[in-house]
């Protein structure tokens, strides 16, 4: 985090994000960082989810920034970056947990569904198979039953669900300023 972060409006760093280095490619996939987490965002709004779960949709990925957290880079040469962590550490400065435990968790959630969901694997595309190598891999039996236990899983899994589905080019995407409503109502007081 930088200085600049916290003296700025959080959803103008937060569009900033998203406009410049959200236009780059995403690990191989179809669409850009941008695309896919707007696309995600969306997804979570069409599924009547609430606004906690839709802005956690959204960001899910803001750890991959460079500007805002860590960086892709890492990832792309096989190491875990732990972008769900340091986004949803980022993001504490703004968000509540009710945001910021789904972000946290996806990637949790991603190694969850692989080791209880019978067929989960098959659906991930290349890249996300090639990222839950990095992160781990599926979770043992134990690491799954402790993850279901958790407060926020069932947030994480349903994020995770909307990012799986959040690559498709052909998908109308609404743009960052159609959340901001959104996301103006969850930030917290005083920012």
């Amino acid at each position: 985090m930088t200085t600049a972060d916290t003296a700025a409006n959080p959803l103008d760093v937060l569009a900033e994000l998203f406009e410049g280095e959200g236009s780059a490619e995403y690990f191989g996939e179809a669409v850009t960082q941008a695309q896919h987490m707007l696309q995600a965002g969306a997804l979570a709004e069409a599924a009547g989810a609430p606004p906690h779960l839709v802005a956690a949709a959204l960001l899910h990925d803001v750890g991959h920034f460079q500007g805002a957290v860590t960086g892709r880079d890492l990832m792309e040469h096989g190491t875990d970056n732990r972008h769900s962590h340091t986004g949803a550490d980022w993001l504490d400065q703004w968000f509540g947990h009710e945001v910021t435990e789904p972000v946290r968790l996806h990637v949790a959630a991603k190694r969850y569904l692989c080791a209880v969901e019978p067929g989960y694997h098959a659906l991930l595309s290349e890249a996300s198979v090639h990222t839950l190598r990095v992160q781990g891999g599926p979770m043992t039996e134990e690491q799954a039953r402790t993850f279901a236990s958790r407060p926020g899983a069932r947030d994480a899994v349903a994020v995770r669900r909307w990012d799986d589905e959040a690559k498709d080019p052909e998908a109308p995407t609404p743009d960052f300023a159609h959340f901001r409503p959104l996301l103006e109502g969850l930030l917290k007081p005083g920012c």
